[in-house]
């Protein structure tokens, strides 16, 4: 029998405390591809959609794929937004008979008017299709999972990989999941365990930590008979809402107290260690200092400012880092993204070779992470801003920065740009002629992301926190939504 499946893709991160509304433009600047578009762009890359795609070849399944689509991390999707992006999937549910449907979400959207995207989207959708079609999604480890995403979606799925290099076998093992209950071999529904946090205190590191064990004992786990997927997800603590925080989550069948057991031994085993920090965070002198003091014959060493990390919704305009290194003297270095599109626009005038003075960066929020910083530096490129990612992460996807600028301001290449994205590939350096190989010093805009292409060209990693939005002192946000007492904000 060859079932009938409609698939999608749409994820969104939202940080609650950004200033700036995520918009239609705001999807459309990094992906919107509707069907076979989607299909032949994402369809062969390590993407949810390729896992999919995987199981309907090995299975025969007769696909409708509706939508991929995604923006950066960014504030509250507006509803005009939302219901755009819910559209396309929604119209082919009410037109077409579906034996199953396989969403790619991220499980953290918050939208206006409705604090929980993924958990409205799937009400949405509940009400079209009924209770009886099986739905299955996927999730990055970083969602807010409510209780009401565990209720309307039989089948969960997180990755377990932060930096998140497992998309494509996360899509197969949830179209498996769906197949085999399409068959009418199993009937699962998932079970949620929440504990009082913001987020797991390592943010879900999966290449250090307690988290690499509690990853085995999940998939341990997944050996049960009855036991389809084990997902623990970090959350999302830029997200002041009442279902933030990390949960455990087991799909499963029959008897729920093996299942019930194991998610309250991994979520107590995060609420124990909340206290166990992996990352120290220097302040953005400290680790200019470190940068001055390090030895460039090992190779280079990457400084990351957590903080403005537009992967996590930060502005990526923060220029406190960018002026400390510059104060310390650090040459041989590049630097970005620097998100300034007036800068790049203003640059895009000029000639390469021109020596300019300008200001760049910190004119979104100058009290979190500096304000605008005045340079003096030459024009090294102008571009488009288009790249084609080759690493783990990106690797066969294209993305833009949009209109770009590489100014090199006293031996600092610095990655100007409008859009704003999280360094996380080396084509994003490299394409625009900037070889972070060739560097003392590669400063980034990222939190983790940047380790799985990084890391391995780099003799040393620090991190650091320049005090913008995505600081991780949570307790410098002013949360409101969130239920209390709550860790960290209320030491327990």
């Amino acid at each position: 029998m060859s079932f009938r499946v409609l698939t999608a893709e749409i994820s969104h991160e939202t940080n609650t405390f950004s200033i700036r509304p995520t918009n239609l433009a705001a999807f459309k600047s990094r992906y919107f591809l509707l069907g076979e578009d989607a299909i032949r762009e994402r369809g062969q890359a390590n993407t949810d959609l390729a896992g999919f795609l995987d199981v309907a070849r090995d299975r025969g399944w007769d696909v409708t794929h509706a939508v991929s689509t995604s923006a950066p991390p960014g504030g509250l999707v507006t509803q005009g937004t939302f219901m755009a992006l819910a559209a396309p999937v929604i119209a082919l549910a009410l037109a077409q008979r579906f034996d199953g449907i396989l969403l790619s979400l991220h499980g953290a959207m918050v939208i206006e008017g409705a604090e929980d995207g993924e958990g409205t989207f799937l009400a949405r959708l509940r009400e079209v299709t009924g209770p009886d079609i099986p739905i299955a999604i996927t999730l990055d480890p970083h969602a807010n999972v409510s209780q009401e995403m565990a209720d309307l979606a039989d089948i969960i799925v997180s990755y377990k990989t932060y930096p998140h290099v497992d998309m494509r076998d996360c899509g197969e093992l949830a179209g498996e999941i769906l197949h085999r209950t399409m068959a009418g071999e199993i009937v699962p529904k998932t079970l949620r365990v929440h504990r009082p946090m913001l987020e797991e205190v390592n943010g879900g590191r999966t290449d250090a930590g307690p988290m690499i064990d509690r990853l085995k004992r999940a998939i341990a786990h997944q050996s049960h008979p009855d036991a389809f997927a084990v997902s623990i997800n970090a959350g999302f603590g830029n997200a002041d809402f009442a279902d933030v925080g990390p949960t455990v989550l087991v799909t499963y069948q029959g008897d729920p107290a093996p299942h019930q057991a194991l998610a309250n031994e991994l979520a107590d085993d995060i609420w124990d260690r909340r206290f166990d920090v992996l990352n120290a965070y220097l302040d953005v002198e400290a680790a200019a200092a470190q940068c001055a003091t390090h030895d460039r014959a090992t190779g280079p060493i990457v400084v990351a400012d957590y903080a403005d990390n537009p992967g996590g919704g930060a502005y990526g305009d923060a220029t406190a880092l960018l002026a400390a290194l510059l104060a310390a003297g650090i040459g041989n270095a590049c630097f970005g993204p620097l998100v300034d599109p007036g800068a790049a626009c203003f640059l895009g005038t000029l000639a390469v070779g021109d020596t300019v003075t300008l200001s760049i960066g910190g004119k979104t929020d100058a009290e979190r992470g500096g304000g605008p910083l005045e340079v003096t530096g030459l024009l090294k490129r102008l571009s488009d801003g288009e790249y084609t990612g080759t690493g783990p992460i990106l690797g066969g996807l294209r993305r833009s920065w949009g209109p770009t600028a590489v100014l090199d301001v006293a031996g600092i290449e610095i990655l100007i740009v409008s859009n704003a994205t999280q360094m996380l590939d080396l084509e994003q350096f490299r394409a625009f002629g900037i070889d972070p190989l060739a560097k003392s010093v590669i400063a980034l805009k990222s939190m983790q992301h940047f380790r799985a292409a990084f890391e391995p060209i780099s003799a040393r990693i620090i991190v650091c926190d320049s005090g913008a939005l995505c600081t991780p002192d949570l307790a410098r946000l002013p949360y409101r939504n969130v239920p209390r007492p709550i860790f960290p904000l209320d030491q327990q």
